[in-house]
């Protein structure tokens, strides 16, 4: 089963952000992921393996943050490949963690590309953030309830954002 786990805090909010991770191990999960947003940048770090991987992982690349957002999935769409781990992310300015199933992932996917949008990943969670990245205006959460509107099936979403 999927875990979502976010952290904002004044400080350096990864241990946290792992802690969460290693607490939900327990539900079973083939990959898992964090990422930061520090000094309006995204900061990403994926594992097929476990979270003890992650984080060596993430100590190695002395990713840190005072916001973000981590995962560990069961796959749905596409295969457990680091491609696929959350979190996703679109333009390098949202990043993205889902659980459950977008059923109207192959019109959007379509959509997406035809305005331009390369996906990486096989997953109908990268479309999610795609389409938030795409309805962007000045607002962030406003571009999250267009993109709400837009999505078919049962889930939930956690977004962070490098600047706005």
């Amino acid at each position: 089963m999927c875990g979502i786990v976010g952290a904002a805090a004044r400080r350096d909010i990864v241990p946290v952000l792992i802690e969460g991770l290693r607490r939900l191990e327990y539900r079973g999960y083939d990959s898992c992921g964090v990422a930061i947003v520090s000094n309006g940048q995204i900061g990403r770090v994926r594992s097929v393996a476990r979270v003890a991987d992650l984080a060596s992982r993430v100590n190695g690349e002395r990713i840190a943050g005072v916001t973000g957002i981590a995962h560990t999935r069961w796959a749905t769409h596409g295969a457990p490949a680091t491609e696929n781990a959350h979190p996703l992310v679109s333009s390098g300015e949202i990043a993205l963690v889902h659980n459950g199933i977008i059923e109207n992932h192959d019109e959007l996917r379509a959509e997406l590309q035809a305005k331009g949008y390369r996906f990486e990943s096989q997953t109908d969670t990268e479309v999610i953030a795609h389409l938030v990245h795409s309805l962007y205006r000045g607002d962030l959460a406003e571009a999250v309830r267009a993109a709400v509107k837009r999505l078919t099936g049962a889930w939930s979403a956690h977004v962070s954002a490098a600047r706005w």
